[in-house]
């Protein structure tokens, strides 16, 4: 998945910084939100709409701060990623009935409809993220970076 002339990858992975895991993790991510980002354009999203999209749908109903905090994202940013979602149709802010100071994000229908298209995109894009490993290194990838992640 490499854009670099042949051999430039190799000279770079070679360097102290091709061996430090937070910049291999940096480096995996963006490579991956990159080609995501290229695959969700068609329907009009980034992998940060992606992302609430996702969290909306997954019935954990997370509040705009919830979704700053865990996608490490300014609440500013936030607010327009749903500003834009919102105005497609696609969630809506409701009162938190944990906390009526503050709004959860839902799904619409419309929304569901587009997150599930969305998925198969990302899926597609994990699947050429991924490709140069076994499904069983895949696993094990998967495991290790939630273990670092959460």
């Amino acid at each position: 998945m490499s854009t670099f002339p042949d051999g430039v990858a190799a000279r770079f992975a070679a360097t102290d910084l091709g061996a430090e895991p937070v910049f291999l993790m940096a480096r995996a991510a963006s490579m991956g939100s990159a080609e995501a980002n290229r695959r969700l354009a068609d329907l009009g999203l980034k992998v940060r709409h992606y992302s609430v999209l996702s969290l909306a749908c997954s019935g954990a109903a997370p509040t705009q701060r919830e979704l700053s905090q865990f996608l490490v994202l300014d609440p500013s940013q936030i607010v327009a990623i749903i500003d834009e979602l919102e105005s497609r149709g696609a969630v809506e802010r409701q009162t938190d009935p944990r906390d009526r100071r503050s709004k959860v994000i839902v799904p619409t229908e419309d929304g569901r409809a587009l997150y599930a298209r969305a998925r198969d995109v990302v899926d597609g894009a994990t699947e050429t993220s991924v490709a140069q490993l076994s499904a069983a290194e895949q696993d094990e990838l998967r495991r290790l970076l939630q273990k670092v992640a959460f």
